[in-house]
């Protein structure tokens, strides 16, 4: 690195032209015949090559300096940089400037490539919203049409008609809230309150709670105990961790086989407790299995719509178990059913 800095340039330059003057001022003295001075030459040579390195090392400086700092002011703008640059000339300038820039090449590419990216999303997710609203609205759109165009006379038409409206403006309702939601949790303006609680006592009552919907299709809820005690003390917030609990077990009645069955375990895991909800449903696809948590990605999508759900339910899931540092997993075999785990701290 050392060899080609401008500094060793400079010395390199600067005892060269010394040698060559300590030469000559030696030739041009034996040449006149004079004798008995023989630290004329070195003397000669020293000067010559001091004063030599002094002018080659500034205007060399000033040269790779004036060049250069073009080079990284363009950098700088780019990337809406201020700091100061610091070029040391004992240094390898041309070697740093190429790293440099390099460096800042790789950066922009990295960029470009996230915007690219970022704009894809947008992309998909502008469309798929677009198709999420666009069948609720369809749908109030032609109930408001036929009871503009007579229904309203007919009691039994206009009161099956405004019920049918009122579910789609609930379908409606309950997306947007989704999109609130995650979209508080994605920015981090979500609060978690992270306190001990009773997970016994939420696994109870979601159950319970989803207890007339599962029947309605023909599923059966089940609480498979995996930890003797009559209380699991874990650390959370169980306001949030109920929508976990109440989205991954709705799903498993979406896509449950009539006559199947749904089944929370929890199981001692060390310092955390495992939490599954398996079903006997219509499983997912090993394809489909990376993408199940992305936002709007449905496995089934005409079953899905037909169940009303908006898409978020495991991007949400995802989300909120994240905040409380926790990951969520799935494993599936398709055409025989799904579990879903997750775990939570012990208090």
């Amino acid at each position: 690195m050392a060899g080609k800095s401008p500094r060793s340039v400079a010395i390199q330059t600067g005892i060269a032209v010394g040698l060559v003057t300590m030469f000559a001022t030696g030739v041009a003295l034996w040449g006149n015949g004079i004798v008995g001075q023989s630290w004329l030459p070195p003397l000669t040579g020293t000067a010559v090559g001091s004063v030599c390195f002094v002018l080659v090392y500034r205007q060399l400086g000033l040269y790779i300096q004036e060049r250069v700092r073009i080079i990284y002011k363009t950098i700088r703008r780019l990337k809406g940089s201020t700091s100061h640059i610091n070029l040391d000339m004992r240094d390898d300038i041309v070697e740093q400037v190429n790293r440099d820039v390099m460096s800042w090449a790789e950066s922009q590419i990295e960029e470009i490539t996230t915007l690219r990216e970022t704009d894809t999303f947008r992309q998909e997710f502008i469309g798929n919203l677009a198709h999420e609203l666009k069948t609720p609205i369809f749908n109030i759109q032609g109930f408001i049409l036929t009871l503009l165009e007579g229904g309203m006379e007919d009691p039994e038409i206009n009161r099956r008609f405004l019920l049918k409206a009122a579910k789609n403006v609930e379908r409606m309702s309950g997306l947007l809230e989704d999109l609130d939601v995650i979209t508080k949790m994605e920015a981090g303006n979500l609060d978690i309150e992270l306190v001990p609680f009773d997970l016994l006592d939420i696994l109870r009552e979601t159950m319970e709670s989803l207890e007339a919907k599962a029947k309605r299709n023909n599923i059966q809820l089940r609480l498979k105990k995996g930890i003797d005690g009559s209380k699991i003390m874990v650390k959370g917030d169980a306001s949030k961790l109920v929508q976990v609990l109440t989205n991954l077990i709705v799903n498993s009645i979406n896509y449950g086989k009539e006559g199947g069955h749904t089944e929370v375990r929890y199981y001692d895991a060390d310092d955390s407790v495992l939490v599954e909800v398996a079903d006997t449903g219509i499983g997912i696809r090993e394809s489909d299995l990376p993408r199940v948590f992305e936002r709007f990605y449905r496995v089934d999508k005409s079953r899905s719509r037909h169940a009303g759900g908006s898409g978020l339910g495991l991007a949400i899931v995802k989300h909120i178990l994240e905040s409380h540092g926790q990951t969520i997993s799935v494993r599936s075999t398709y055409g025989e059913g799904s579990t879903f785990s997750f775990t939570l701290q012990k208090a």
